[in-house]
């Protein structure tokens, strides 16, 4: 399915550079989706193990799903720059 998505794109002209950006940025998505609930995941299992550390743990959920954010929003712009430029 793939390839036949990458040989419709180059038959109608459009850049493989353009698509290649719009695959970044859907994969960069799903990467920090997936990253994130793994965060959340692991947060609530150590809660429920230690419900006294519930205020620190959540704390550092908070961080630590902030950081993947802003790496997945630095590789969805950089993705765009590429396909508007």
């Amino acid at each position: 399915m793939l390839l036949s998505v990458l040989l419709q794109a180059a038959a109608a002209g459009v850049g493989i550079s353009k698509l290649g950006a719009a695959l970044g940025a859907g994969l960069s998505v799903i990467g920090a989706g997936l990253g994130i609930g793994r965060i959340g995941d692991s947060a609530m299992e150590a809660i429920g193990r230690q419900p006294e550390a519930a205020g620190e743990i959540r704390m550092n959920m908070i961080i630590a799903a902030a950081l993947v954010e802003g790496v997945a929003l630095l590789a969805v712009v950089v993705c765009l720059l590429v396909f508007f430029l």
